[in-house]
């Protein structure tokens, strides 16, 4: 879809997992408050998901991206785990989400909002939603669970990882026929060239990061392919910056700016 066709007043936005990269995203935010367009629905995956939540309760760009800022600040919410199957605890990242949404739940937003996880017991995509008596705070700690990284979330007896190992740009849960689809992961997130670092160390790190983009990047393109939806994809060009920079938050705000 061309974006002089877009303007629309009912679309679901449906934003993309990428760790540091989904800040990209705020700089899309800022151009849709700027345009006066509100969706009508909020379909989030890991990072986009967090920042589709603080849409979906009546955040506005700038409170979302000063949160960011706090984020930025790695000693504001690492805690490194002993013990378990990740690196990272939860225990301050919950009261980070705490501050942010106090006790409400999945039906307590202003913006219907949809968040897709993994049950890592079987494999099968979670997309909590109203219909879901969870609370936001324990929705988001489980589409952001990066296996090995972050802890997975337990709810309601099953457990649950990153939503990015199912659908990182959620768009085949979009109810509405016009989605505005925001992808950090998308063609523009790796490099066409190979590494050619002079320590094969750098090159093999590189690879691999290269080689998760590829997967999540295909995963997309393939649902983009059958869905059945008027899709205007925005994907910035964040092949520069790593998953875990989000020490700059300001550049990567940038990347979305100017996009719609």
């Amino acid at each position: 879809m061309k974006k002089n066709d877009f303007y629309t007043e009912n679309f679901t936005l449906v934003l993309s997992g990428g760790g540091a990269l989904g800040i990209a995203h705020l700089g899309v935010l800022h151009d849709i408050e700027k345009e006066g367009l509100i969706p009508q629905e909020i379909v989030g995956t890991s990072m986009g998901g967090i920042i589709g939540a603080c849409v979906a309760v009546g955040m506005k760009e700038a409170e979302i991206y000063a949160a960011v800022k706090r984020f930025s600040n790695l000693f504001n919410w690492l805690k490194v785990s002993f013990t378990g199957n990740s690196f990272i605890e939860n225990d301050k990242l919950g009261k980070i989400f705490d501050a942010l949404f106090e006790k409400r739940k999945m039906k307590d937003t202003d913006i219907p909002l949809k968040l897709i996880a993994t049950n890592l017991h079987n494999g099968h995509k979670k997309v909590f939603t109203s219909k879901d008596d969870v609370l936001i705070r324990d929705a988001i700690l489980a589409t952001m669970a990066i296996p090995g990284v972050f802890e997975e979330k337990s709810i309601g007896g099953e457990t649950y990882g990153d939503g990015f190992l199912c659908e990182n740009l959620g768009i085949t849960e979009a109810s509405l026929d016009e989605v505005l689809a925001v992808d950090v992961m998308g063609e523009h997130s790796f490099e066409k060239n190979m590494p050619d670092n002079f320590f094969k160390t750098s090159n093999m790190v590189e690879m691999f990061e290269k080689s998760m983009r590829l997967l999540i990047y295909n995963q997309t393109q393939t649902n983009i392919k059958y869905a059945n939806k008027n899709i205007l994809l925005l994907e910035p060009e964040t092949k520069a910056f790593k998953t875990f920079h989000f020490h700059k938050y300001e550049q990567i705000r940038a990347l979305g700016l100017g996009l719609l």
